[in-house]
């Protein structure tokens, strides 16, 4: 039997395949938690005995030395990562066989320097599909600016989407129209800017609908890569070297988190993650405490508005939900930031949100500092208010100093996520009377 299978994780955007022959499997780009990976190979009857890692992801932590660690799997990834853990180098032509079907590296580099595509060949030994990693994606390419200082080998983003321009020319563009392509992450990734929903395609649909593949210039396809691209989370390049190093068991980091009991329990000048609806979250709410509701890109807000050293407290509305979310803040190695996660009670001395006259803002904006955390690229495409001031969620912490404070200030975003959360962090470092424009942006 031959098989490829692919699992996707929608928080994250992030699709990592099993390669299935005969009773053997071959992981690629594994996900935090291993156990769906053990799952298949029970309900296959199969054996995982390789690990491949296309290069060392920013955007998530890999099960790869745990789950070689558990069934004795080699962890294969080209030399050029220079891992801290036993590997096998993996790079072009070399070969992997997986039951009756073979996996060959292709250096790909573009998104990083270091990056591989898997060309898989079939049981009959026909080229079949190729995962490309964040080399590749469905209507898009892996950006190029997030090695400039992580990872083993540092490259100017310039350097990378020449690279990636080369990649495209050398190699991707010379497979068969024919060819499965099975990137790594789909719609919503920050490792690319402009990717479809689709989770996998083929080399001729990239022909006709990937702006990166069509004909230009190695000067034009450098400005239209590097050109609009997202801002870098503060846990990406703290992912690419645990990556490289190896993150610990995913059971027995989450489970080294303290769960509390008691409010009582927690430090002050701890920064407090509330992960409470936004109603549960007005009625009641430490200072400061920013709500970073439980939607479906709670994780990379989280390690876009946290760095990688800084300790939080987690609250939410259940034990049920409290432990959903560890496992997804592990997800991006956070759960080592924890410093302690507690289900919400009432304790009678909380702060609820203060009314806000929504006409009275109508009837006079000027009467407030207006602050858009939208970001830069959707300011751009439409400003909502004219005198509003343009700081993004992920530049908040870092420039809150700009803002005036002869005025109320309100805030908003595009629907009331962003701006929840930008209003505890505001709370938290000014004095100023911070209101939350929420939902009702959607009247503007």
């Amino acid at each position: 039997m031959f098989e490829i299978k692919q699992f996707y994780d929608f928080n994250l955007a992030h699709a990592s395949y099993a390669v299935l022959s005969e009773n053997e499997i071959a992981l690629i780009d594994p996900a935090r938690n291993p156990e769906q990976y053990y799952n298949y190979a029970d309900e296959k009857k199969a054996k995982i005995i390789a690990v491949i890692e296309t290069h060392p992801h920013a955007d998530f932590v890999s099960s790869h030395l745990e789950i070689s660690k558990t069934t004795g799997a080699k962890i294969f990834v080209s030399k050029l990562v220079n891992p801290f853990y036993e590997f096998v180098a993996f790079d072009d032509g070399d070969e992997l066989r997986i039951g009756k079907a073979t996996l060959h590296p292709l250096n790909t580099p573009g998104h990083s320097p270091d990056s591989i595509s898997i060309l898989i060949k079939d049981e009959s030994g026909n080229d079949y599909a190729i995962a490309t990693g964040d080399t590749l994606f469905v209507g898009d390419v892996g950006r190029p600016d997030l090695r400039e200082s992580a990872g083993s080998i540092n490259k100017s983003k310039e350097d990378l989407a020449r690279m990636m321009y080369h990649t495209i020319h050398e190699k991707l563009l010379k497979l068969p129209d024919g060819m499965l392509v099975y990137p790594a992450h789909g719609a919503g990734s920050l490792c690319g800017k402009s990717s479809s929903t689709d989770t996998y395609t083929t080399i001729g649909r990239e022909k006709k609908e990937n702006y990166a593949l069509q004909p230009m210039s190695e000067d034009n396809f450098l400005h239209e890569l590097l050109k609009d691209q997202s801002y870098i989370p503060k846990y990406f390049g703290y992912n690419v070297e645990l990556n490289r190093k190896g993150a610990p068991g995913y059971r027995e980091s989450i489970d080294k988190v303290k769960r509390l009991s008691s409010y009582g329990d927690m430090e002050s000048g701890v920064t407090i993650i509330d992960t409470r609806t936004q109603d549960d979250f007005g009625d009641g709410h430490f200072k400061g405490a920013i709500n970073l509701r439980d939607e479906l890109k709670f994780e990379s807000w989280l390690g876009t508005i946290i760095s990688p050293d800084e300790k939080f407290y987690l609250i939410s509305d259940s034990k049920r939900n409290l432990e959903k979310l560890i496992g997804r803040i592990a997800k991006i190695g956070y759960e080592i930031n924890i410093a302690g996660a507690i289900v919400h009670h009432d304790i009678g001395s909380l702060e609820s949100n203060e009314y806000f006259d929504l006409k009275k803002f109508k009837e006079n904006t000027d009467a407030f500092t207006i602050v858009d955390v939208r970001n830069k690229s959707e300011v751009e495409e439409k400003k909502i208010f004219n005198n509003s001031l343009s700081l993004p969620l992920n530049e908040l912490r870092e420039r809150y100093n700009e803002i005036p404070l002869d005025k109320p200030i309100v805030v908003h975003c595009a629907a009331g996520f962003r701006s929840a959360a930008a209003t505890g962090i505001l709370e938290n470092l000014l004095s100023q009377k911070i209101y939350d424009l929420s939902d009702s942006i959607k009247q503007f």
